[in-house]
């Protein structure tokens, strides 16, 4: 690696560190100025494209990529603020399951940012008596992220490889087994979590609370404005930005004030999780270049299927899951010698599938894996879970909650 190579990557590596480290050794000062460290870093690596290297493609599409990225994320987030869900009874270890896989399920259907935004709050509300960071962050693992697995609707990932012209139902057809069997894991694990959590809390006072009312559903009409935004993922780019920031309009101006009011809603999240990732796209421009330029290098000449799930997977965690999944893709027919997407699809399939799974369950081990987990980190902050570090998150949840399972997919069915 060049001196000018490091400098580049250097951004990206300052911001990712900030973002671990800061948080836990100087809250109220990241706090504070998160928002100068993450313009400043991208403003570093703007400042150089544009002046030094006059070079505005990877700039140009990089802001394009941010501005899909948040009217999608944005929407999503006003119009699952205006849906108010209630659930009869209280939780348990066993009914938490029932609802993670549900909605796991719907996450294919609702992609995995809507899924979360309407789902979140009635969560949080549903184990408001014994509320415990594990809750938040195995939603994160399954309804974020793992979930969307199986639609090109469920996550921005596979919605790329869509328009890169694999068949809506591939992914479903070719990855239902993997998606099972990593659901089913973090199912178990996160069953024997909340029992433990849940036999220490029953004998204290908190486990006294009152059960909650009957189903509840309010806002009834944001149903067809997240139609509308599901829908416009199939329209060309401009429109689809355009049709989902109306819709978010449409939503906010006709939900009822009692209504966001209840879900204590506001555009912190929002604002937090744009300012965030402003830094991260455009820090992580040269990262990506760096990688499709030494992708060959780094997989050699004929790489395995558990190279790219491994591969696809680790940098989707450190990075953006949705460029890393074309780049892993790009790299596939470099290697592969295949242009032709149906000729790759049917000669490569495990390649394929490999890298769709790795992008999809790898995002889920990091907060900036993919777009819903910073926006689920801050919600569940406003409504007062301590919410771990980004170290502590991937040590202390990620590698135990996550790892097993990645380890029996890679070994059944993606081992080279």
């Amino acid at each position: 690696m060049t001196l000018t190579e490091i400098l580049l990557l250097s951004p990206f590596a300052l911001l990712l560190l900030s973002m671990a480290l800061l948080p836990v050794v100087a809250p109220a000062w990241w706090g504070c100025h998160y928002p100068k460290v993450a313009v400043g870093l991208a403003l570093m690596v703007a400042g150089y494209y544009a002046g030094v290297r006059r070079d505005f493609h990877g700039l140009t599409h990089a802001v394009q990529e941010y501005l899909g990225f948040m009217a999608l994320v944005g929407s999503l987030f006003v119009v699952g603020g205006g849906i108010q869900l209630g659930l009869p009874g209280r939780s348990s270890p066993g009914r938490n399951v029932g609802f993670l896989f549900v909605g796991a399920i719907l996450a294919n259907l609702l992609g995995t940012t809507g899924a979360a935004m309407v789902l979140i709050r009635p969560w949080l509300r549903f184990n408001q008596h014994r509320l415990a960071p594990h809750h938040v962050i195995f939603f994160i693992f399954l309804v974020a992220n793992v979930g969307g697995g199986l639609t090109p609707i469920g996550d921005p990932p596979l919605f790329l490889g869509f328009l890169e012209g694999i068949p809506f139902w591939w992914v479903l057809q070719h990855c239902w087994q993997p998606w099972l069997l990593m659901v089913g894991a973090i199912l178990s694990g996160f069953y024997w979590v909340d029992w433990g959590h849940a036999r220490r809390h029953s004998n204290s006072s908190l486990g006294a609370v009152p059960a909650t009312g009957g189903w509840v559903c309010i806002g009834w009409a944001n149903l067809f404005f997240l139609g509308l935004i599901i829908g416009s993922v199939f329209l060309p780019a401009g429109w689809r930005e355009l049709v989902m920031v109306l819709a978010a309009i449409g939503s906010y101006f006709t939900t009822p004030k009692a209504v966001h009011a209840a879900n204590d809603f506001n555009f912190h999240p929002a604002l937090e999780v744009g300012i965030l990732f402003v830094g991260i796209f455009v820090t992580m421009i040269p990262a990506l270049e760096w990688l499709q330029t030494h992708a060959r290098q780094l997989l050699g000449h004929e790489p395995g299927p558990g190279t790219f799930f491994w591969g696809t997977g680790l940098l989707s965690a450190g990075l953006d899951n949705a460029p890393t999944y074309l780049g892993f893709w790009q790299c596939l027919r470099g290697v592969s010698g295949l242009a032709d997407t149906q000729t790759l699809l049917s000669t490569q399939t495990v390649h394929v599938a490999a890298i769709s799974v790795g992008a999809v369950f790898f995002g889920a081990a990091t907060y900036i894996g993919n777009g819903p987990n910073f926006m689920i980190k801050a919600i569940a902050e406003r409504a007062g879970v301590r919410m771990p570090s980004f170290a502590a998150y991937v040590w202390k949840y990620a590698l135990p909650g996550l790892l097993p399972g990645l380890l029996l997919v890679w070994w059944w069915f993606f081992r080279d």
